[in-house]
């Protein structure tokens, strides 16, 4: 059997392989790339600490916390979760050290830290202008695809659609008149 034929083998009879291939059939697995399948296949044939390895080693500390903390390993699961806070941090996966922080029930304050830390990562390098556009365009469809309805839902929509329209065009003209007043002081020095 080739390599690729054994991979097959394993995922298409992942729940049915017998316990003496269990943990030849999670390397073959790991090896090949196919880390979930691995990971369950070591977790449902008891080789727990290989499943949370495999895990660890490719950074998902958050399903092989879970793994340790369903086998009751609290304290494992906790180590887990704290290594993988400062993981997702480091590497920037905001979402997941969220996650990771609310399994540890970090006070409110510091996931909002979080939060805002992930906005400010995601937002570094965005288009406003361009992100401004599609908004707008979006809005335009909307507006387009209403007309001629003449429902209390559709009026509404529309109305929400132009106070929208109306607190973007404010906060641009808010935010030309302060970089203008900026420039003017600049050009003053």
């Amino acid at each position: 059997m080739t390599f690729d034929q054994k991979v097959s083998y394993l995922v298409d009879n992942l729940r049915d392989l017998p316990d003496e291939l269990a943990e030849q059939g999670v390397e073959i697995l790991a090896s090949a790339g196919e880390t979930e399948y691995a990971a369950v296949l070591a977790r449902d044939k008891g080789l727990v600490d290989k499943a949370i390895s495999i895990l660890v080693n490719e950074g998902d500390y958050l399903w092989a916390a879970l793994i340790a903390k369903n086998d009751g390993r609290a304290e494992e699961s906790g180590r887990l979760y704290r290594d993988g806070l400062q993981y997702y941090i480091d590497m920037e996966m905001f979402g997941r050290a969220i996650s990771a922080a609310t399994a540890l029930g970090l006070p409110a304050d510091q996931v909002d830290d979080l939060f805002r830390r992930g906005i400010e990562s995601e937002s570094r390098g965005m288009d406003i202008a361009h992100t401004h556009a599609m908004i707008d365009s979006a809005m335009e469809s909307l507006e387009i695809s209403l007309i001629g309805r003449e429902d209390e839902i559709s009026r509404q929509i529309v109305t929400a659609v132009n106070e929208e329209r109306g607190k973007m065009e404010e906060k641009e003209r808010a935010e030309e008149e302060k970089r203008t007043k900026v420039e003017g002081q600049g050009k003053k020095s």
